[in-house]
């Protein structure tokens, strides 16, 4: 990737990493590249925002970028990021811009693009926008009169949205208990009224935003907050977004995690007995945990693994056409429905498993076993990482875990791509043994890439 773009957008501090001059010239530079690829005469571009403090002043920022080439501008307010991939299509527009940072908390923010088509730019067009901030070498077509772009409200978004998700609904839901945890964030415009329309019984929490308490203690990224409230509550089943809602998490009765790699056991395993699992296979990435795997293993379900992050997943779907895919952090994308992870859209289908099946959350999630699971992070040297995989201590203490654990367990040793850093992964039976291990594996890798 690139130096503004990462595998999710341009995110970072906002105000000083992610500043107004920056969101202006983002603005101004993807107007500019989605004109040489477009004939439309004007553009036009939608901008959602989730509900942090400084998605106003990005706004702002991007949207006179956006006017000062020409471009017209839709603001729909705070709704989900997934919203803004589903309008940008079904309105009709050029692009989609989605101001917000996701599960950080509230003084980061970020910006992400959707194409026409509702999938995120590819890397070449990010790299093409990146090259016309940084290089400077190309002015901008700057307007003047009459040419200069607009900018209107769209007062039918959320509920546009809702709709969509709505018809993806096998079954209205009449009888079921519900907790719902929104972060704080873009969920609070949209949740209650979907799961209410869809006949559940329905109790939000962390539906209050006011600038600055997105996923602060609450959310997928505190997912022990829902967890208690489902169990002390004698609820059904619990769902838990992040701040942009864009991933989910869920909770059974018990009030026990039912996490990404679940997730996707149950709706694959649901999808194949309907017919509907193109070619038998599920795309994750390789740290989702070998319990799936083994799930896959027992019900016949074939399964692509790919590198960490949902854009990777994507491409592997979009590449040979599978219907289902994700990460184990809840980003779970049904190309069926949708061209991005939708917690809201996750959580329907989930809802639809249970209503088909007869069983409960618990009853289904029961049928993966998880593996205890190890990541450590071992700091190392920018050098140091590059010679990782060239190491032969190293390798030889990967080769010894891998054979003292056998067909129990795994080993997946990994350079971060963002930091110094070497991610130690083990998984098996024996939670004790895999700790074990993985330090001895650390303690290596920190000694022989210092």
């Amino acid at each position: 990737m690139g130096r503004l773009f990462g595998t999710d957008g341009a995110r970072g501090i906002a105000n000083t990493e992610i500043s107004c001059e920056l969101a202006m010239k983002i603005g101004r530079a993807t107007a500019m590249v989605l004109s040489e690829n477009s004939d439309n005469k004007k553009l036009k571009v939608l901008i959602g925002t989730d509900t942090r403090k400084s998605a106003d002043m990005l706004l702002s920022a991007i949207s006179a970028g956006f006017c000062s080439v020409g471009c017209d501008v839709l603001i729909l307010g705070v709704v989900p990021t997934p919203a803004v991939a589903f309008l940008v299509k079904e309105y009709s527009y050029d692009a989609g811009v989605m101001i917000s940072a996701s599960h950080n908390t509230c003084e980061y923010n970020g910006i992400k693009i959707f194409r026409s088509n509702g999938y995120k730019l590819p890397d070449e067009m990010e790299e093409r926008i990146e090259a016309i901030i940084l290089d400077e070498v190309i002015p901008p077509p700057l307007k003047v009169g009459g040419e200069v772009g607009s900018i209107t409200s769209g007062r039918n978004a959320v509920k546009d949205y809702i709709h969509h998700i709505e018809n993806t609904a096998v079954a209205h839901f009449y009888g079921m208990r519900i907790a719902i945890d929104c972060a704080n964030g873009s969920a609070s415009e949209t949740a209650n009224e979907l799961f209410r329309r869809l006949g559940a019984e329905c109790t939000v929490i962390n539906c209050k935003p006011d600038g600055e308490n997105i996923n602060a203690n609450c959310g997928s990224t505190h997912i022990e907050v829902l967890q208690k409230y489902v169990a002390e509550n004698g609820f059904d089943l619990g769902f838990s977004f992040d701040g942009d809602a864009d991933r989910l998490l869920c909770v059974d009765s018990d009030g026990a995690l039912v996490d990404g790699d679940k997730i996707i056991a149950i709706c694959s395993k649901a999808m194949k007995e309907q017919g509907r699992l193109n070619a038998n296979t599920a795309v994750v990435t390789v740290m989702s945990n070998m319990g799936l795997f083994r799930f896959f293993e027992k019900n016949g379900i074939n399964c692509e693994k790919t590198k960490v992050g949902d854009r990777y997943v994507l491409e592997k779907m979009l590449e040979k056409g599978y219907h289902i895919g994700g990460e184990q952090s809840g980003h779970v994308i049904f190309l069926d429905h949708a061209t991005t992870g939708d917690g809201q859209l996750t959580a329907v289908q989930i809802l639809n498993c249970v209503r088909t099946t007869g069983k409960s959350l618990k009853e289904l999630a029961d049928e993966i076993e998880i593996y205890p699971q190890v990541l450590k992070n071992v700091r190392v040297s920018s050098l140091g990482k590059l010679r990782l995989f060239e190491d032969k201590d190293i390798k030889i203490a990967i080769e010894e875990a891998e054979k003292e654990l056998g067909s129990d367990g795994r080993v997946l040793v990994r350079a971060s791509g963002t930091e110094p850093l070497v991610r130690v992964m083990l998984e098996g039976k024996d939670a004790g043994q895999i700790e074990r291990l993985s330090e001895l594996i650390a303690q290596v890798v920190k000694e022989r890439l210092i």
